[in-house]
């Protein structure tokens, strides 16, 4: 589908909500839907939705809607932290993604490899609100109580792996779409529990914010293969992270692109 053909499709199917005001930027095939009263809103990368409408049509609009739909109710709610720690946790974005709001708020965040940052949340359900450092201010939360709380919760979290051959090569997919899949790389007791039982090397994935990849690496093939799926996923997610895989070892990532010149040549 064209970006221009879907912007049109988005406008009608949201317009009935006359809250919102839309923006499209034909130069970067992107459209803005921003919330009227609060002064902020949502960038959707269009290309990226026009390729997945080729490949799942209607259910490409139709998640989308839901996406800005329930961006915009946790918008309108009230964010208080004060006795909400149980529902704080990690959200692993690209080193691309802002650190401030659109209105110039600073967001909570710390770095984690070259390729990825942690941002924190407050879940809401069927959504969740960034925590800006604003917030923690105006409560006098301190920000390691926040890292402590999320890191506490995610460890709370299912960790449903379906397992794939590839090659002599396993795969282990954790795909719950509960918002926080890429997050379980930040849990340090499954990777190491997974390590225990690799055979090969040890390699992981976050191309979005949906899927959770754990490689057993056993030849060279597996590299190109996990590379693949990394890519594929990254270009379907609706947050990408990283493309890039990463080797794994002794709580360290690296990137394998690094490592590829280690592999010999066939």
């Amino acid at each position: 589908m064209e970006v221009r053909k879907l912007q049109r499709i988005l406008r009608e199917r949201l317009k009935d909500d006359e809250s919102r005001t839309f923006k499209y930027d034909d130069e970067h095939s992107s459209l803005r839907v921003e919330h009227k009263q609060l002064k902020t809103g949502v960038d959707l990368d269009l290309s990226k939705w026009a390729a997945k409408y080729e490949r799942e049509g209607e259910k490409a609009v139709e998640d989308v809607v839901h996406y800005i739909d329930t961006s915009f109710r946790a918008m309108e709610r009230d964010v208080s932290l004060s006795g909400q720690e149980s529902f704080i946790y990690p959200v692993i974005r690209s080193t691309s993604f802002p650190t401030e709001t659109k209105e110039g708020k600073e967001l909570v965040w710390d770095d984690h490899t070259a390729e990825t940052r942690i941002f924190y949340a407050l879940d809401m359900g069927e959504a969740y609100s960034l925590i800006e450092q604003e917030t923690l201010e105006a409560e006098q939360i301190e920000t390691e109580n926040i890292r402590r709380a999320a890191r506490n919760n995610l460890k709370t979290l299912e960790v449903p792996m379906k397992k794939d051959m590839v090659a002599g090569n396993t795969f282990y997919f954790i795909n719950t779409n509960d918002g926080y899949d890429a997050s379980r790389v930040l849990n340090e007791a499954l990777l190491q529990s997974v390590a225990e039982d690799v055979q090969g090397d040890m390699a992981v994935a976050v191309p979005h914010n949906d899927v959770f990849i754990i490689a057993d690496i056993t030849n060279d093939a597996g590299y190109d293969v996990l590379g693949q799926m990394a890519f594929r996923f990254f270009n379907d997610g609706r947050v990408p992270i990283t493309a890039l895989p990463f080797m794994y070892e002794n709580g360290e990532f690296e990137p394998i692109f690094i490592l590829a010149k280690k592999r010999p040549k066939s």
